[in-house]
């Protein structure tokens, strides 16, 4: 399967620097290494992988985009696309728990003041401690402006009540940036961002959530009861909550899309390799037209779907304005992961189905790409308001 390692055309290149080639052989031996022979168990147990996480910090596959002037990588979109598909190929469940951080310590990367960005970051560098996202809630997921969490100001301080759930790493992370309304009159744009350290006197953890894939992340329901944080951990003004949410999932989306393209990548190399190695009418499965086809599709659906990756991350980092391309990556992606796997189990017949072989844990990964950071049809709504109603 090409690499698209090799440049192409005039003006455009799909070349990797020497440095992108050596992050990703050092994201692909960490997944071979470290994540591959914990995935199983990990997912079986459900198991927290607090010794990955350690390990991935160690050798600097976490927190790829803080800052350079705060002691950070400073790294593009690209780069932490380039990760994200190998961690993910080794298991998207310990993978996500590695990168989740990306999208936890976003909306401080990208809407944080100096003096936030220098009190929140570097302690992330320091020690492999975690951050999450908490924008969901039980009745307001797709549909943001049903959030009911409140944020009312008194004095220098804001007094935070109310309930998230399916919030990634939720249950060990140090501190949450939490969505929640200042102006609960004034829909999406009554939304706020706030800065809630987890260990805040009224944080309480009320259950993780056992997931029928990715079971080595965790995701958590936590609530928020007379939580007093002080205004300064708000980002940007009151009211701009929504708009630093969307800015966050725009610049992640890229690295969810290749994570989803990474599974992808895991199913077809594990169905490539039974096909040639099962034998049935006397020839390996590989030579039957009707499993050589399915693979053939495979090959190319994964190999459009880095493609739109790519170029979404690209444009991120040229500076433009990417939601179309990141929705089209992160729609088309998490489509092609659930598809590929479903045809891996289909591959391998009965023993696709039982647990002993690993297409089974990567069908049940997959789903979860359809769901989180924007279902499907979320990501559809997104392409048609792209199309019909365009920014420049």
């Amino acid at each position: 399967m090409a690499t698209m390692d090799q440049a192409v055309g005039t003006g455009v290149s799909f070349a990797l620097t020497d440095e992108q080639k050596a992050l990703r052989e050092l994201a692909r031996e960490f997944a071979l290494n470290e994540i591959r022979p914990k995935a199983a168990a990990y997912d079986e147990a459900s198991t927290h992988p607090v010794d990955v996480i350690a390990k991935a910090h160690e050798v600097g596959l976490m927190n790829l985009h803080v800052p350079e002037e705060l002691g950070g990588l400073g790294l593009s979109a690209f780069d932490g696309m380039l990760v994200g598909e190998e961690v993910n190929w080794g298991c998207s469940g310990i993978g996500t728990a590695i990168c989740a951080n990306g999208l936890g310590a976003g909306p401080v990367i990208l809407a944080g003041t100096e003096e936030q960005q220098a009190t929140w970051l570097p302690p992330l560098l320091e020690e492999p401690i975690l951050c999450s996202f908490g924008l969901s809630e039980p009745d307001a997921g797709s549909d943001v402006a049903r959030m009911k969490t409140t944020a009312v100001r008194r004095g220098d301080e804001y007094v935070l009540n109310g309930s998230k759930t399916f919030i990634t790493n939720a249950g060990y992370a140090s501190w949450t940036v939490v969505f929640a309304k200042t102006d609960p009159a004034a829909g999406h744009r009554g939304i706020s961002a706030f800065v809630v350290p987890m260990d805040a006197p009224g944080v309480t953890i009320e259950k993780h959530l056992d997931k029928m894939g990715q079971r080595s992340t965790d995701t958590s329901a936590f609530a928020l009861t007379d939580v007093v944080v002080p205004a300064s951990n708000r980002l940007g003004d009151e009211g701009d909550g929504f708009k630093i949410a969307m800015r966050t999932l725009d610049f992640t989306r890229p690295g969810t899309a290749a994570g989803a393209v990474g599974v992808a990548q895991a199913a077809y190399e594990l169905a490539v390799e039974y096909a040639k190695e099962r034998v049935t009418f006397d020839v390996p499965i590989a030579m039957h037209q009707g499993v050589n086809f399915m693979i053939a599709d495979m090959a190319t659906q994964i190999e459009a779907a880095r493609l739109l990756v790519w170029q979404s991350a690209w444009l991120h980092d040229l500076g433009k304005r990417a939601t179309l391309q990141s929705s089209f990556a992160k729609l088309f992606a998490a489509d092609t992961v659930m598809k590929v796997t479903t045809d891996a189990v289909q591959v391998f017949g009965g023993y696709g189905y039982i647990k002993e072989y690993p297409v089974e844990k990567l069908m049940r990964d997959a789903k979860l790409f359809q769901i989180y950071e924007g279902t499907s049809q979320i990501q559809r709504l997104v392409i048609a308001k792209e199309i019909f109603l365009p920014r420049d």
